[in-house]
């Protein structure tokens, strides 16, 4: 907007306000003036029909009265709309001030509530909190910004440099091999991040879930147990069972199964080589009750509530693979499926995540 539309504008702005101004006081003048118009003619009456009075006196004092009455109403008028101006326009100019700085993106401007009266107090009650919320969320988009932008510089970078070494003529096969493994894996793990986003973000514009239906647990949790056999072995993990059959519950069969991939991924991603991973699978009278217990690094007592955070990692374990997505994702799919998740841990001990799922 160039400055001579500016100019324009608030000159148009200027002209709009004291047109207002105007009418208000016309208004208020003429409201004043019958009232006390009328107020002063029954007045007279009821005076003039208790005494009698002269005709022509009765004339001569009615111009005064009338040019009074006049005055009276252009005092009153203008008390009004000076009155009207600093306790209502003035205190909604100031708000509307504030609320244009909000909307160019200035999220620090708050309403003192003493400056307005307690007409205001909701109003301003209100902006300020407005205020804070649009702050936190600018703050978690900033945040979210910096945190994918940090997950896919990493593997963008190795597909990077391993696709500029395999450009050299001179490589042996085995290099080219193992190259073209490292950028098929930073490929694989930028994918995952992608699909995990999308998701969540999906899962978080989602209240309801649909497609709820009766299915065995106890067999799906077996299916997803087994697809992570070959990373058992590799780290040579002892699989400790305790699974009730036959254990039907009614949920999202697709979502509960994201939980238990995730949640054994965890496992198994943070025991140690030779360590344990126990499973026990439950029926109770309302709910079905899924554990996974390792014996892996633990999480600290106050760090328990963040780990279902975006993006947040432990620091026992920032050295282990992952982009802190995965509880995220178990945590929403636990608020939208009417589940219960629970946490038990100790550093250097290993954690406990158990989910009870609705039967009905």
């Amino acid at each position: 907007m160039s400055r001579e539309q500016k100019k324009l504008i608030i000159k148009r702005e200027k002209k709009r306000f004291y047109k207002r101004l105007f009418i208000n006081y016309i208004l208020s003048f003429l409201a004043f003036f019958l009232l006390a118009g009328v107020t002063t003619t029954v007045s007279f009456l009821i005076f003039l029909h208790a005494y009698e009075l002269p005709i022509n006196y009765i004339k001569q004092y009615a111009v005064y009265t009338f040019f009074n009455l006049i005055f009276i109403a252009a005092l009153f008028g203008l008390l009004g709309t000076a009155w009207r101006k600093y306790t209502v326009e003035k205190p909604i100019e100031k708000i509307n001030k504030v609320l244009i700085k909000i909307r160019k993106g200035d999220y620090s401007s708050h309403l003192k509530r003493r400056n307005y009266s307690d007409r205001f107090a909701t109003i301003v009650n209100t902006v300020n909190l407005m205020a804070t919320e649009l702050s936190s969320l600018d703050n978690l988009k900033i945040s979210l910004i910096s945190n994918i932008s940090h997950e896919l510089k990493t593997p963008i970078s190795v597909i990077n440099n391993y696709a500029t070494l395999l450009q050299d003529p001179t490589l042996t096969t085995e290099k080219q091999v193992e190259y073209a493994k490292a950028v098929a894996e930073s490929s694989k793990k930028m994918n995952e991040f992608i699909t995990n986003i999308l998701k969540l973000n999906q899962l978080e514009n989602q209240n309801i879930p649909s497609d709820m239906t009766d299915f065995d647990v106890s067999e799906q949790f077996c299916e997803c147990l087994l697809d992570f056999e070959d990373v058992w072995e590799a780290k040579n993990i002892d699989i400790v069972t305790d699974i009730e059959e036959n254990i039907t519950v009614k949920s999202n069969q697709y979502l509960m199964n994201i939980v238990w991939n995730n949640l054994l991924s965890n496992a198994f991603k943070f025991t140690p080589e030779g360590g344990t991973v126990t499973v026990k699978i439950s029926e109770g009278k309302k709910y079905a009750s899924v554990s996974i217990s390792d014996t892996g690094c633990g999480i600290p007592e106050d760090q328990i509530e963040l780990i279902f955070d975006k993006f947040y990692q432990c620091d026992t374990s920032r050295g282990t693979e992952g982009n802190g997505l995965g509880l995220a994702l178990v945590k929403r799919i636990i608020n939208i499926t009417d589940c219960i998740i629970k946490v038990e841990s100790k550093p250097g001990e290993g954690s406990k995540f158990t989910v009870k799922i609705p039967k009905q």
